[in-house]
């Protein structure tokens, strides 16, 4: 079988080797020119390294990446609200949430391909199928046929788009800055912090090699020309309000190591297979990032799709059985995920006191019973 994947990012690139440790002729087409080692940190949960382990790659992933112990919330004074204990998902599942850097993730799933198995420089504009094969429309006027066809080519996804023209991106009220540097003994070594105000939202997490990722959001309307461009002073101001670290933590980070998003998900689709398409990852389910939970859900899905092959011989049964699994899962994930930005972005003050306050008084057990359902993957 010819497997063709649109899309090199952490979902396409898993699919990738997952299928190829198989025996199955994969072909991966990127739109951009070059693999760029560019992004901010991302969180790898113990579901996602439990996945990884299973396609080998695992142990390096985990070797790249830096251990969280705890994760704190306090208020815009620094006082803490609540924490979570991380320490007890190695004794569940053994296995770690970790931060990582996004490009020490994505060479990792590289150097595990074949050689030339990435093909840059192709962008789609557009597929077609019949009963058995799928042919995909370039940019450059080029098309390619397989018997099957990955799309995982993100949250603005145009075979998406073209399947379920209504799957568009939407909203979630606030934009976001990221960014690495230095840690310099600000953060604690294992301790994830975010903090909470009714003017904007703060979160700090170690990494390997003295490094700390941070992001900073605030509310907005889409594409606000007010915070484009902005430089690292200039960000750190708007959260001038927290604890002197935070505005620290900014404005000591290189202009070049800050990216800046609008925060958007897409509504929960019913199906991700098509015929001989199927999506994955931001493409099939792109999630706010208040989980930490996009790059995990991306690398589920390709081990799944990989153990459907291992189950099944026909490739209705093999897409049936990654629908069976990821659907719902993923759509609880989106829902969730919203929901706890809505609620950390809160900028009515008395309200945000009553959240305050409430949240104080949950225990920490409860709050990571609510995240068992992540944890416990199912992937067979």
């Amino acid at each position: 079988m010819k497997i063709a994947i649109i899309g090199g990012g952490i979902g396409g690139l898993c699919a990738a080797v997952t299928l190829q440790k198989q025996g199955f002729s994969v072909q991966v087409f990127e739109a951009n020119p070059t693999f760029l080692p560019v992004g901010a940190g991302i969180g790898i949960g113990s579901n996602a390294l439990q996945a990884l382990m299973e396609i080998g790659v695992g142990e390096d992933v985990f070797a790249n990446g830096h251990v969280l112990h705890t994760q704190v919330f306090q208020d815009e004074f620094g006082k803490t609200l609540n924490t979570i204990d991380f320490t007890v998902l190695k004794k569940l599942y053994g296995q770690e949430n970790i931060t990582i850097h996004r490009a020490d993730l994505h060479r990792t799933l590289l150097e595990a391909l074949e050689p030339n198995t990435l093909h840059f420089n192709k962008k789609c504009i557009s597929v077609d199928q019949s009963d058995t094969q799928v042919t995909v429309h370039f940019e450059d006027g080029t098309t390619v046929t397989a018997d099957l066809l990955i799309a995982a080519d993100g949250i603005h996804s145009s075979i998406r788009q073209q399947l379920v023209p209504d799957s568009l991106p939407k909203y979630a009220g606030y934009t976001c800055w990221r960014g690495i540097t230095e840690n310099r003994g600000r953060v604690d070594e294992y301790t994830s912090t975010e903090l909470w105000s009714t003017q904007g939202r703060f979160g700090m997490a170690p990494m390997k090699n003295g490094l700390v990722y941070w992001f900073a959001c605030i509310n907005t309307t889409a594409r606000n020309p007010q915070f484009q461009h902005l430089t690292s002073q200039e960000i750190g101001d708007l959260f001038h309000h927290f604890p002197e670290v935070v505005h620290n933590i900014i404005t000591t980070t290189p202009f070049e190591n800050i990216l800046h998003h609008d925060i958007s998900d897409i509504k929960p689709l019913r199906q991700f297979a098509f015929g001989r398409v199927v999506l994955l990852g931001d493409a099939a389910h792109a999630t706010t990032p208040n989980m930490g939970q996009g790059a995990g859900q991306a690398i589920e899905d390709a081990i799944v799709l990989g153990n459907g092959f291992k189950q099944f011989e026909h490739v209705d049964k093999v897409l049936a059985f990654y629908e069976q699994k990821r659907v719902a899962r993923t759509a609880k994930v989106i829902r969730l995920s919203r929901q706890i930005g809505a609620t950390a972005q809160i900028q009515f003050r008395p309200l945000a006191g009553v959240r305050d306050f409430l949240f104080s008084f949950i225990p920490s057990k409860v709050l990571m019973g609510r995240l068992k359902f992540l944890f416990d993957v199912k992937l067979k």
